[in-house]
């Protein structure tokens, strides 16, 4: 995919988690846009309620298509089962062969976590496209995990 086409597709996956902001609690509103032969072939936000993850209902709505995908995602898969499984292993399992995220999870039971799965699984990751816009949109989020301090 071009670089052009990345920041096309985040901007989509930005737009899915603006469209979530306030209703997605305890959650974040994240968005998930997965792109085959340059198509969308599903897309998502994180649910009102915080579940299901914006991965898992756009993998649903792809099926099959998503084999061979590029992810892009506005913040870090989830590493960690919780009410539902990890967002990474979904990944994995779909067969995606891409990952584009905008920005990685602070969450100590993710930071870094979500990301090492997909490429210990063999999918190309790349982080940080779209990161500010990210971060923007998930300051609420992200205040609950405060900056280590010396």
């Amino acid at each position: 995919m071009s670089r052009t086409g990345d920041l096309r597709f985040m901007d989509a996956a930005l737009a899915w988690a603006r469209s979530g902001i306030g209703r997605t609690a305890p959650n974040p509103s994240v968005g998930c846009v997965l792109v085959k032969d340059g198509k969308v072939v599903g897309a998502a936000r994180t649910a009102d309620g915080g579940r299901p993850h914006a991965e898992t209902q756009a993998l649903a709505i792809a099926g099959d298509a998503a084999r061979g995908a590029t992810a892009y995602v506005t913040l870090e898969p989830c590493a960690h089962t919780g009410v539902t499984g990890p967002c990474a292993d979904a990944l994995i399992a779909s067969g995606i062969s891409r990952c584009v995220v905008a920005l990685l999870d602070p969450d100590p039971r993710v930071d870094g976590d979500g990301l090492a799965r997909l490429v210990e699984a063999g999918v190309a990751v790349e982080a940080g496209l779209r990161e500010d816009e990210a971060r923007g949109l998930k300051s609420e989020f992200l205040s609950r995990f405060p900056a280590p301090r010396p």
